[in-house]
C-alpha cells in the first residue's frame, strides 16, 4: 500500500498518474466602473412652483358655477386667470379653467345687462308713445 494514495482507493491506486485536484476558487466579478462625484446635490426640501393665482381662478371660477348672481366674482376670477397664465407656468391647467368658468360668466353677465337695458329701453320708449 502506498502513501500517496488517496484515502477510499482501496490500494488500486495509479502511482506517477497526476490526479486531478479542484480547488474552489472565490468567483471573479467585475470591478465596478468608477464614475466621476458629482457637481451638485439638493438635498432637502424643494418648493413648488407658485401657483395660487391660477388656483384662485379656478376655484372663483368654481364658485361662480354656485353662486353666479355676483358680477364681481367671475370678473375678478377672469383677471386673476389671465394674470396666472402669465405668471405661473406650472399652473396653466387650472389657469385656462378659471378663464373658461369665468369667462362663460362674465358673458352670460353681459348679454343679461344688454337684453335687461334693451328691454328696459324699448319699455320706456313704449310707455311715453302709448299715453296721451
Amino acid at each position: 500500500m502506498s502513501h500517496d494514495q488517496y484515502p477510499g482507493q482501496g490500494g488500486q491506486g495509479r502511482q506517477g498518474q497526476h490526479q486531478p485536484q479542484y480547488a474552489q476558487q472565490p468567483p471573479q466579478y467585475a470591478q465596478a466602473q468608477q464614475y466621476g462625484q458629482p457637481t451638485h446635490v439638493t438635498v432637502g426640501f424643494q418648493p413648488a412652483p407658485p401657483r395660487g393665482l391660477s388656483i384662485t381662478s379656478m376655484v372663483l371660477g368654481l364658485v361662480s358655477i354656485v353662486l353666479g348672481f355676483t358680477f364681481l366674482v367671475p370678473l375678478v376670477g377672469f383677471v386673476l386667470g389671465i394674470v396666472g397664465l402669465r405668471k405661473e407656468p406650472a399652473g396653466r391647467g387650472m389657469a385656462v379653467t378659471g378663464l373658461i368658468l369665468n369667462g362663460l360668466f362674465v358673458v352670460g353677465w353681459a348679454l343679461f345687462l344688454i337684453v335687461v337695458i334693451g328691454i328696459g329701453a324699448a319699455g320706456i320708449a313704449t310707455s311715453g308713445t302709448s299715453g296721451s
